[in-house]
């Protein structure tokens, strides 16, 4: 990693240096949010794919293109890598990161197994440089605001929660893997909705999950459905579905619901969310933010991008950890993990089941910034 910006040489910030591995389908909302954030810049892009490479050289400007990561890091000095690619190469990518001394950003799902997650949080702990996991649904306007209104005590204490994704959008013509893959909704876009939950919830002590295909032509699953009991007491159901045809699409929004002691919340279609305690009904607008190149009806999606990219950028300037670091990230895969155990062994599941528990990951933790 380069060496510390001195932020107040001269008045002005050197920008973080930056490189992209992996130039995919997504992998263009990166690419356009980077070039929005003051302060950052990125000086490399690398693909395998030499076709997919220039082409996102061409259209962004960036002239240093490699189809080899090792290469990358070898030659370029860095502040960061943001990884863009499948899950299966996100573990090599990480350690190779991580030996290079070099901070990263990833995409998720984070990775194919715990074991995986775990060993890519060592290596970067080890290295002695931030990771943090591109688990971008969270960062939504209309979720933060959610959080916020939570937070600011509007309802009380919540008890109970619903959070919601039902669609029949076809993902599968940007992202063909998708269809062919043994997991699929819980996997893709479940992970996305679990860390909602947690978000505005808590971490999660048992659940117990159903999944079903209802579309012939994929092999995963394409519905779930998630009861969740959290640490500070909330219940929350998690249900997803890419198999439910709605008078109107409203892909890619979220829908919540949250009961607490002093009033109700629900976040509606279109960004409309309702407040409501005894004194009456507050509505308020949190649409996402107006982007020259968010197209529909990706709009939030891209929004949340440009919003992890930026807190990602301060946490490094800070020295901080991420929100969505990837030992935070652990706990929102080990919510994957259990719901497919549930599903699968028809039973509700104990986290403390899986491999490290959350104690045992504050326990790790703290040992962590003893050394």
């Amino acid at each position: 990693m380069s060496e510390p910006v001195d932020q107040h040489s001269r008045g002005t910030v050197a920008p973080l240096k930056g490189a992209l591995i992996g130039c995919g389908f997504f992998a263009r909302n990166h690419l356009h949010a980077w070039r929005d954030i003051r302060d950052v810049q990125l000086v490399a892009l690398c693909d395998a794919d030499e076709v997919r490479l220039q082409a996102a050289g061409r259209e962004f400007g960036i002239e240093r293109l490699y189809t080899d990561a090792a290469a990358l890091l070898k030659n370029e000095r860095l502040d960061f890598v943001d990884i863009a690619t499948t899950v299966a190469s996100h573990r090599p990518l990480v350690e190779l990161a991580a030996s290079a001394g070099v901070a990263a950003i990833c995409q998720k799902p984070f990775a194919k197994t715990l074991d995986d997650a775990y060993a890519m949080v060592d290596a970067c702990r080890e290295a002695g440089v931030p990771l943090m996991v591109h688990e971008n649904f969270r960062w939504q306007s209309a979720i933060q605001a959610v959080g916020k209104a939570l937070r600011n005590g509007e309802i009380g204490a919540p008890f109970w929660g619903r959070v919601s994704f039902r669609s029949a959008f076809d993902v599968f013509s940007g992202q063909p893997y998708l269809a062919t893959g043994e997991r699929f909704i819980v996997e893709d876009l479940g992970i996305h909705i679990l860390d909602i939950a947690r978000f505005l919830f808590g971490d999660v002590v048992r659940l117990s999950a159903t999944t079903r295909t209802v579309n012939p032509a994929i092999r995963g699953e394409d519905v779930a459905t998630i009861l969740m009991s959290h640490e500070g007491g909330v219940t929350s159901v998690v249900d997803c579905s890419y198999a439910t045809r709605l008078p109107h699409e409203h892909f890619p929004q979220t829908m919540i619901e949250v009961d607490g002691s002093k009033g109700t919340l629900r976040l509606f279609a279109d960004y409309r969310l309702q407040v409501h305690t005894a004194t009456g009904t507050d509505e308020r607008h949190v649409a996402p933010p107006t982007l020259g190149w968010a197209s529909s009806p990706w709009e939030a999606i891209q929004g949340s991008v440009l919003a992890i990219e930026q807190h990602w950028a301060e946490c490094l300037r800070r020295g901080v950890e991420p929100a969505t670091s990837g030992r935070d990230n652990l706990r929102t895969l080990a919510l994957v993990e259990a719901t497919y155990l549930s599903a699968r062994e028809g039973r509700s599941v104990a986290l403390s089941e899986l491999e490290r528990s959350p104690a045992q990951m504050e326990r790790a933790h703290a040992q962590w910034v003893a050394s």
